[in-house]
This record gives structure tokens, sequence and C-alpha cells, in this order.
């Protein structure tokens, strides 16, 4: 399968980068093609509501950023996950930008699988991510092959790496 990973931290050896890596390395050794790409450190402007992209730009968003790299990927992409880290009880803007600019695409064309892996150095402060996680997929009507918390006590373990291997086996 053809997978985009997003990563969203702006931590280049983050635990949130490192579950991202995870997770590539498991899937490229399972014979599937991913691309990694480090948003964190793009330049992504906000989705500005301007509705250029349903408009006169028949679904070419106004705005020309380093979304413009991510577009031909999503396009391509049949597996998508969302590498985030939680700050304060959501995905961080990092990814936001992003995620919010797919709107002109109104669902990544090939899409079929989504995962979501997100680190926080609290517990229980991922539920706002993972209701905004399931919205979404929910509405781009692809199947959940699951999410990976990793709270302070469970980055870069063995552990947390079974449970990222687990969602790979899912594809």
């Amino acid at each position: 399968m053809n997978i985009l990973i997003l990563q969203g931290s702006p931590r280049a050896n983050g635990n949130t980068a490192w579950m991202a890596e995870e997770y590539r390395k498991a899937a490229e050794a399972a014979g599937h093609k991913v691309t990694l790409v480090d948003v964190a450190h793009k330049k992504i402007a906000g989705c500005m509501a301007c509705e250029y992209c349903h408009g006169k730009g028949n679904g070419a968003c106004v705005q020309k950023d380093d979304m413009q790299e991510l577009y031909p990927l999503l396009a391509e992409a049949e597996v998508l996950v969302l590498a985030a880290p939680i700050y304060y009880f959501t995905l961080s803007a990092q990814i936001q930008a992003p995620i919010q600019r797919i709107y002109n695409m109104n669902k990544p064309g090939k899409l079929k699988k989504t995962a979501l892996l997100a680190s926080s150095y609290s517990p229980n402060v991922y539920d706002g991510a993972i209701g905004e996680y399931r919205g979404i997929i929910s509405y781009w009507g692809v199947e959940d092959t699951g999410i990976v918390t990793a709270k302070i006590d469970e980055q870069k373990t063995d552990a947390t790496r079974a449970k990222i291997l687990q969602l790979v086996e899912k594809l």
C-alpha cells in the first residue's frame, strides 16, 4: 500500500517523531511504500475559508506554500497516518494546518485507511485529539486501523513499538 505519514512535532528527535519513524520502518519492512513528511518544519498556513478551492480554483488552494508538496502525496495515499504530540488536549497546531488544508480535496482520492499516533507527557489528555481524528475519518468514510498513544512512561519503549507494529499488521 502507498502510505503517507504526516509527522507534526517540532521536536525532530522527540517522542512523536520516534513513533512515526517506527511506523515507517515497520511498514517498509512489510513491503509498503512509505513517505514520511515532517510537516512541523514546513511553511503551511491554515485554511482561510475563502472558498477559492470550491469556486474559481476548481479544487486548487489559492495559497501557494509548502502544502503544494503534500497535495500530490495525499492524492496517491491509500493510508494516511497522523502523528502528533498533544500539548493542550488536541492535535498540535503544526499538524492542524495540513489537516485543515485538505478541505480543498474534500477527501484524499485513494485513501482507504488511517491511523493516529499521539504522544504527551501527561495521561488522560487524548480525548479531544481522538474525537477530532474519529470525526475526520468518519466524514471521509475510511477505515481506522487504530490509535497508539504514549504518555511519558510509555515513550520510546518496546511496548509502544509493539502497538505500532500491530497497526501495520492491519494493512
